[in-house]
């Protein structure tokens, strides 16, 4: 298995430690899942750049890099649901639209295909993450005592009830926006991948 597979296996692997971690009691714990989300998202980044660096490109890799990076921003999201930090509504809605989108595009790699996708969408994506890294640092720094120590009322307004249901309003809006416009962006491709059968 090459290099950039092995990394995307690794991340597999990574999740449910993550998971596990972060939904502990014991602050060093929680304090390390953020280490181990933060490894987790960078071997996303370096397997890609040693694919397209040293060509090590393979159908398997194709399938599973989106797939595994779905699978670790997805459990961030529904871990931060089990909290109660974030509403189970929405984070269904991202990850079904996130989901949904990863395998029409995988579907029409396999028939040879490519799928466009907008700035729009590369910019939800972009600030779904910088949301979930949000919600990660403020939650584990608030484990940390000296810090958390005479900060109490900013830790207080960071994770302000009103303020996280605002933000993840808008992100799942924009998500929703940017699955519609990506089906109707590429409308004649599924037309022709799911022709009308009389």
């Amino acid at each position: 298995m090459v290099l950039p597979n092995q990394l995307t296996v690794l991340r597999i692997i990574l999740t449910p430690v993550f998971l596990f971690l972060f939904i502990s009691d014991e602050p060093l714990l929680k304090q390390l899942s953020l280490a181990v989300f933060i490894v987790a998202a960078v071997t996303d980044w370096y397997d890609g750049w040693l694919a397209r660096k040293f060509n090590y490109i393979t159908n398997w890799g194709k399938f599973m890099d989106p797939l595994a990076d779905k699978i670790l921003t997805s459990t961030a999201f529904f871990a931060f649901v089990f909290l109660g930090v974030l509403q189970l509504w929405m984070v269904v809605v991202i990850v079904f639209r996130d989901f949904m989108v990863t395998f029409l595009r995988l579907y029409a790699d396999t028939k040879g295909e490519s799928m466009s996708t907008s700035y729009m969408a590369k910019w939800k994506t972009f600030i779904q993450m910088a949301f979930i890294y949000y919600l990660l640092a403020v939650d584990t720094l608030q484990t940390v005592g000296w810090i958390y120590r005479g900060n109490e009322s900013v830790f207080r307004m960071l994770m302000n009830p009103e303020l996280i249901y605002i933000c993840m309003l808008v992100i799942t809006i924009l998500t929703i926006y940017t699955g519609v416009a990506y089906l109707f962006t590429n409308r004649k491709l599924f037309l022709r991948f799911f022709p009308n059968e009389k």
